[in-house]
């Protein structure tokens, strides 16, 4: 027997795929027999002159995540005639039959009763056990406005809706009440607390109620120990918001359907993500110390639009309890609205977001621990190859108590037709989590949902995005500066934090507030933006259909490189802390271990984002010899040059900070 096919059919009914076999399916030659999961093509041939011989196709479907495959195994004493002919016959027409569909949105019916009832006939899954969530019916609320907000900010690309006014005139309005104005208070709170505890006067507005978040975070203690470095926590604080520190991380891509020498171990990474954070208690702890520096407050205040002009920003917001407008002034205004940001999208209009990982999940309790052991987490796994052209992939992480936070995602490419669905990958959530973990999901307590759209962006140089306008910075997701591994805005602002800050200060101190200035300030690091290639191969292009396994394959590649090196590679790329020779190395290691790698990558790029990547590649080696130039003796420079140069040439001084912190970041590298 030989396998000679292996086909993905994006339609989640296996009885329907295997109907159409059996009865709808005309092949071009042989006789057709079904069978409990497909059919069996038969012919009668003459092996020689006194023995007739039978050689026939085996063909079968099977179902896992909510997705139809089908495999063709050839058996039989000969070869059977024109195989490649069938198998392309049965391609075609499957194909047409099943074609793939991207999701739509279901208008809600204003009719109904709550969003329960508007949405259980599109996705009964879903509301079946957002029911039985504390806040399921506020939370199905936010995922279906999340999902629509981003529908409609990739639709229309190029006529991103206008926040960000500015004015030749001072605004006649109140004098500045405040030095800086966050808008998010999720990543934003963080920076806020810094900046407050620094003397500035900070305000803090938040569509929510401040608190509550939509995903969970997890972090190690060697990158949280920056912000206890910068004073913002102490050693007890942070042990007080820890809710579980596990022993190890694993690392597992499906490899039942790769060649023996694309299979690869379990990589073990006990010190990635290994500590679960109380979101609830880091939040409220930064609040609190927010408030104590003179900070304040406004939750379930929404942005409307700001106003700039050459002495300040005026902030108009609507009060989301009372339904009143309202208006603020301040020097400054940050934007740490995450991935739904109205100014992010204003800002870089259709270049805003080359990749987005829709992310779905939930905290829950209850799970047997024979079947997971609170212990471990998984930091990346898949169950399975392509499905319905997204290649799923999973991660755990144990927190407080008996709690289990869950997430499932794919690397996705922002596209008009096909935007991404969180309400779909919900429904898949519900539906495979017992394959990803066995599982009876109603002997579970759902504690709370975790979901958003997690963006990233394919960077050849640091300023090939605007994350500034003058009087205006954006900080977190909103800048869409981070890594494709680990992809939260969250890790890439705790370990850029004392640089944000520091050159945000001197930015204020010395009124350097126009966007060329506020420009320096981004939480850019070339060694991330070099590794976008990878994100991308990890996502099916819109239109495309790829082998099933393929990506699987592809990372199976790489994390099998990385399983086989000193755990200490394996810790130092995962975390963003990649240098030029490493990468290097294991890319060539790559190629050499998989030639049909470099080709897999240019299908799925395409020759315009290969050569963007080698900008990105250049631009990191670019930094690497910077840094080996200059790292040794530019601080040391820096120290000496007179305090009147900074003072007379502000602007100037503010660039070579910058230059020293990148010098900095490269050493931590």
């Amino acid at each position: 027997m030989k396998e000679i096919t292996y086909l993905e059919i994006p339609n989640p009914n296996t009885d329907d795929v295997c109907h159409w076999l059996q009865e709808l399916w005309n092949p071009p030659m042989g006789k057709k027999k079904p069978t409990p999961n497909g059919v069996r093509l038969q012919v009668i041939s003459e092996v020689s002159p006194s023995t007739p011989g039978e050689t026939e196709l085996s063909i079968f479907v099977w179902s896992v995540q909510r997705t139809t495959y089908l495999k063709i195994f050839a058996w039989g004493n000969q070869p059977f005639p024109s195989q490649t002919k069938v198998c392309r016959h049965l391609e075609k027409e499957i194909r047409k039959a099943f074609p793939q569909q991207y999701p739509q949105l279901p208008e809600l019916d204003t009719a109904a009763a709550s969003i329960f009832d508007a949405l259980e006939a599109y996705y009964p899954k879903t509301v079946h056990f957002f029911r039985k969530m504390p806040q399921g019916n506020t939370d199905l609320q936010r995922v279906y406005w999340w999902e629509k907000r981003w529908r409609e900010s990739v639709k229309n690309p190029q006529q991103p809706k206008q926040v960000i006014f500015q004015q030749n005139q001072p605004s006649p309005s109140s004098q500045t009440t405040y030095d800086l104005i966050y808008v998010g208070g999720a990543l934003g709170v963080i920076h806020a607390a810094v900046m407050a505890r620094l003397g500035y006067r900070v305000l803090l507005m938040e569509r929510l109620a401040f608190g509550r978040m939509n995903r969970e975070w997890n972090i190690s203690r060697s990158e949280f120990q920056s912000l206890i470095n910068l004073g913002l926590f102490t050693s007890a604080e942070f042990e007080s918001i820890i809710a579980q520190e596990y022993v190890d991380g694993f690392n597992k891509f499906f490899d039942g359907n790769n060649p023996s020498y694309l299979k690869a171990d379990i990589l073990h990474t006990p010190t990635v993500l290994n500590i679960a954070i109380d979101t609830t208690k880091l939040l409220k702890l930064c609040g609190d110390k927010l408030k104590e520096a003179g900070g304040e407050i406004w939750d379930r205040s929404e942005f409307m639009k700001a106003n700039i002009d050459p002495e300040g920003v005026t902030v108009n917001l609507v009060d989301l309890e009372t339904s009143q407008s309202k208006e603020v002034r301040g020097r400054l205004l940050i934007d740490a609205m995450g991935t739904a940001s109205p100014i992010a999208w204003q800002l870089n209009g259709k270049q805003t977001f080359n990749s987005v990982c829709p992310t779905v999940g939930a905290v829950i309790e209850g799970m047997d621990t024979e079947v997971w052991d609170h212990q471990y987490g998984d930091v990346l796994n898949s169950h399975g190859d392509i499905s319905r052209g997204r290649q799923l992939i999973w991660e755990l992480f144990p927190g407080e108590g008996d709690e289990l936070t869950f997430y499932l995602f794919h690397y996705h490419q922002v596209h008009p037709e096909n935007p991404g669905s969180l309400l779909e990958m919900y429904e898949d959530f519900f539906n495979i989590l017992p394959e990803y973990r066995r599982c009876d999901l109603e002997k579970l307590t759902w504690k709370k949902p975790t979901f958003g759209y997690i963006p990233g962006h394919f960077s050849v140089g640091k300023g090939d995005r605007k994350i500034a306008f003058d009087r205006l910075v954006a900080i977190g997701d909103a800048a869409s500066l981070q890594s494709p591994l680990i992809f939260t805005g969250f890790g890439s602002l705790v370990r850029n934090l004392d640089k944000l800050t520091y050159l945000l200060d001197f930015s204020l101190k010395h009124n350097l507030l126009k966007a060329e200035d506020l420009n320096q300030i981004r939480a850019y690091q070339s060694n991330v933006a070099v590794t976008w290639l990878f994100s991308k191969g990890m996502m099916v292009p819109t239109g495309k259909i790829l082998p099933p396994q393929r990506i699987n394959s592809m990372l199976n590649t790489f994390f099998g490189l990385l399983a086989d090196s000193p755990p200490e590679v394996a810790d130092t790329f995962i975390k963003d802390k990649t240098t030029w020779l490493m990468f290097s190395r294991l890319a060539l290691k790559a190629a050499s271990k998989n030639p049909a790698l470099l080709l897999w990558i240019w299908e799925m790029a395409g020759n315009k984002d290969l050569i963007r990547w080698l900008g990105s590649y250049f631009e990191f080696t670019f930094d690497s010899l910077k840094n080996l130039l200059f790292g040794g003796w530019f601080n040391q420079l820096l120290k000496q040059l007179p305090d009147q140069l900074q003072e007379r040439y502000p602007s100037f001084w503010l660039r070579l900070l910058s230059f020293q912190r990148s010098l900095a970041t490269s050493r931590k590298l």
